[in-house]
């Protein structure tokens, strides 16, 4: 169900005024989570099982921790069970077919079977069986599980923080499940931390008519970014990354420069749109974007793009390494393999642990300048937001090829033919340039003009009013969903 369908304009009508009767009552929690339910459900219900088990493994170790005089133990049941689930539906198959290309270049006489998930629906049935029901869960392919990446992070502030002492525990199943599942940032983030949602959904939500404002002007917002620009841009990407052999330097590297811009619109408007349903309901998400290609260093860069799992990965993985606590040698080191890691996490092919490894490598090589007060203070702004709007569109080839040969491909021929006589489309680059000026100014002394509320009304009704001359219905996925 696509925030951006018609289907759930209808979902929302529907649910949304019966939510706004029980928001004060105890059926508030039971409704939400319904509603969650059928939204996540309607991809693929046998995947609920998946997220039901997520929340009540992650529940009960809290419950255990809360119970016992040593807490490790349940902490290491929550993790493994987690990063369990996640190995084996995202990574499972990449695993097994990089083990049997050593098998085959060693010439040994075996390979490892090609993981499935058959077994879960023959289980399932088996159980039926057994207990005298008289119907069958049919057997399904192997398919990731939409937005398992985001729910499983998620469900995890819940028992680390706890195990840090930063958190209660929650006492209500029903309301922890609801967390978990909360349908807005479900498929694609934020990534919410326990300790930011529990609390609003044991509180009586307060609905004031800016929340309402502020919700459908984020939704419109996001709306416009993702089909009135990410999915235009994806017009001119799709052909040219689908058959890179077939064009020559000055398309590839215009097309990489879209494609920047194409996942930003695409998953900035996924979170905004998220962000305001959330408001309707009372619920505040966090921001998880702030003008990123603004930036003028990496670090800067990542504490701007995709800022709930930027932080997820500081908090739960950068420190416990050691963070920067031990001299600069192990900074580097932990810098690095969170890096690795954050690539890996947006997908099981090689194409990421490079770009995550490119991250990691800029990350080494600007960190210490980007400190000194040279970098600081003489470097004109624009160069260096320039200067790391080049290093991250780069990185973007690695992330949108289809293959580890296509990403070198598009490298060599970039660097080796030059860039002449690039055909630009002028309304992409109108859109791209309109845009980047807009978050310029933002973050200027133009701010305060562009805050005003006539401003913001004057600049949503022409987003609506685009989409309603020049956009067509649109079915395209968000990208983040396949991660």
């Amino acid at each position: 169900m696509l925030f951006h369908s018609w289907l759930f304009l209808l979902f929302f009508l529907i649910v949304y005024p019966v939510y706004l009767l029980l928001h004060k009552t105890r059926f508030r929690i039971p409704w939400l989570l319904l509603i969650s339910a059928v939204f996540y459900g309607w991809w693929n219900p046998i995947y609920l099982l998946l997220l039901l088990w997520t929340a009540t493994v992650d529940y009960l170790s809290v419950l255990g921790m809360s119970r016992a005089s040593r807490k490790r133990p349940w902490l290491c049941l929550s993790i493994l069970n987690n990063l369990g689930l996640l190995g084996f539906f995202k990574y499972g198959r990449f695993v097994t077919e990089n083990i049997n290309a050593v098998i085959d270049w060693l010439r040994l006489p075996f390979a490892i079977p090609d993981p499935n998930v058959s077994f879960l629906s023959s289980s399932v049935n088996a159980i039926l069986k057994s207990i005298g029901l008289h119907c069958t869960v049919p057997e399904f392919n192997y398919v990731l599980p939409i937005g398992i990446s985001f729910y499983i992070f998620q469900s995890l502030t819940y028992t680390i923080d706890y195990y840090r002492g930063r958190i209660d525990r929650e006492p209500g199943f029903m309301r922890y499940v609801a967390f978990v599942s909360l349908f807005p940032p479900l498929l694609s983030g934020p990534i919410e931390r326990a300790a930011n949602i529990l609390p609003q959904l044991r509180d009586t939500p307060i609905i004031t008519r800016q929340d309402v404002t502020d919700g459908l002007s984020l939704f419109v917002v996001g709306l416009f970014k993702k089909v009135a620009l990410a999915d235009y841009l994806a017009l001119y990407v799709d052909p040219i990354y689908s058959t890179p052999t077939g064009h020559q330097a000055p398309a590839l590297a215009l097309a990489t420069v879209a494609f920047g811009w194409q996942l930003y619109f695409d998953f900035s408007g996924y979170t905004d749109m998220a962000r305001g349903i959330a408001r309707l309901f009372g619920i505040r998400l966090m921001l998880n974007f702030n003008n990123p290609y603004l930036a003028t260093g990496l670090g800067d860069f990542w504490r701007r793009w995709h800022i709930s799992l930027s932080s997820w990965f500081k908090d739960y993985v950068y420190v416990p390494l050691g963070g920067n606590r031990k001299g600069e040698f192990n900074t580097y080191r932990n810098m690095c393999l969170t890096m690795l890691i954050s690539g890996l996490w947006h997908g099981a092919t090689w194409n990421f642990v490079i770009w995550g490894a490119v991250h990691a490598l800029g990350r080494v090589v600007t960190r210490a300048l980007e400190n000194t007060p040279f970098y600081q203070t003489k470097i004109p702004k624009p160069v260096k937001q320039l200067l790391t709007f080049t290093i991250v569109t780069f990185a973007w080839i690695f992330f949108r090829a289809r293959t580890l040969p296509d990403a070198w491909l598009i490298v060599c021929r970039i660097f080796k033919d030059g860039l002449s006589s690039p055909e630009i489309p002028l309304m992409m680059i109108v859109f791209v340039l309109a845009v980047w000026l807009y978050q310029y100014f933002y973050e200027s002394r133009v701010r305060r003009f562009l805050s005003l509320t006539s401003v913001r009304i004057g600049i949503v009704v022409l987003m609506i009013v685009y989409m309603a001359m020049f956009v067509t219905s649109s079915n395209k996925e968000f990208i983040y969903f396949q991660f």
